[in-house]
């Protein structure tokens, strides 16, 4: 167990932080993971126009990554089931760090920066168990392993941050193995759940009436109520929620049964909106996104939709054929984008 005292020696130990900030980047406004024309990948810095502010190489392709607070380097994840991560000084475009997964682990695709940026936290499999578990990393003394937790369930996927230092993570209950790919290896008793954390304990866990179920990805409001993008493991056309909303000792509520079928069951990427009102979620099986206003869905069709992240005022989306969508409008770029935006500030 990760105690206040880890926390407190692992933030002492360091030096002040250092420049460059993001503001010395342009300001980006995301992150976002690509497939370049010619087949390389690359993390990108986009601003709230979404035009493109910075390049970094991937040697694979990427899935999230995780925004330092205040310098201009993030971690990207490679693709579950992968065992790196890389840090990056976005600046410059060099690797820092290069994160290994340790024996018996692999990343999920995620992790978030806590502690005022000291610690960086990662979704891992025990692979030999199935048991998920949280890693964290001693960013000031170079990204040093420091320890690690159970995550409350199997497979966890997202993990965010509460104002408060609360861990909030998707256990997606699908069990995985390397050897496997990316094949769900315990399908018939997959049992998800949202886990809160504090303090290297698990001080709250909510479970789906409906097991089959995946959850995935979150988002939190600034209240801390927590919207769930779901993904179905059933047939893609039965009629299943795929968003559920909680709040922390207050009741699950689930929206979009009547949106399952053409969403394809299945959810990959969900936010809060900047007026905090609505959530959207994305469908790129079904090439929509859907952005819930009180019970009410409205839809946004475009090919291969994925990313979303919250703006000041509202949404920002990526697609799989290089568009961008803002608060400000459209623009196009030559890549594929992947699966997540990773808004830095709002």
């Amino acid at each position: 167990m990760l105690s206040r005292r880890r926390f407190l020696v692992a933030g002492g130990a360091a030096a002040a932080v250092p420049t460059p900030t993001w503001a010395d980047l342009g300001k980006p406004a995301f992150l976002a993971a690509a497939r370049e024309a010619d087949g390389d990948f690359a993390l990108f810095g986009l601003d709230d126009t979404g035009a493109l502010t910075f390049r970094v190489p991937l040697p694979q392709r990427g899935h999230a990554a995780a925004a330092h607070p205040h310098r201009a380097e993030a971690v990207a994840f490679a693709r579950r089931p992968g065992t790196f991560a890389l840090v990056i000084d976005c600046a410059s475009g060099q690797v820092l760090h290069r994160l290994s997964a340790p024996e018996g682990r692999h990343f999920y695709g995620h992790g978030v920066f806590i502690d005022d940026g000291r610690i960086l936290a990662t979704t891992e499999n025990d692979f030999a168990t199935g048991d998920g578990r949280i890693g964290f990393w001693d960013v000031r003394a170079g990204y040093a392993r420091l320890d690690e937790i159970p995550s409350g369930g199997i497979g966890p996927h997202e993990i965010i941050r509460l104002s408060d230092d609360t861990l909030v993570v998707a256990n997606g209950g699908i069990r995985t193995h390397p050897d496997s790919g990316r094949e769900k290896l315990n399908i018939d008793t997959i049992r998800p759940n949202l886990t809160y954390i504090r303090a290297g304990q698990v001080i709250e866990t909510v479970e789906l009436s409906d097991p089959k179920l995946s959850i995935r990805h979150i988002a939190a409001h600034p209240d801390g109520t927590i919207a769930m993008g779901l993904q179905s493991q059933r047939d893609p056309d039965a009629p299943v929620a795929l968003l559920a909303v909680h709040r922390r000792g207050r009741l699950l509520r689930t929206f979009g049964a009547e949106m399952s079928g053409v969403c394809r069951g299945y959810v990959g990427s969900v936010a809060w909106a900047g007026t905090g009102r609505r959530i959207a979620i994305t469908a790129p099986r079904g090439n929509r996104a859907a952005i819930l206003t009180d019970d009410t869905f409205e839809t946004l069709h475009r090919p291969d939709i994925c990313g979303v992240a919250m703006t000041r005022s509202g949404l920002a989306f990526t697609d799989g054929t290089g568009g961008v969508l803002t608060d400000h409008g459209a623009r196009k770029h030559p890549v594929a984008w992947d699966n997540h935006l990773v808004a830095l500030a709002v």
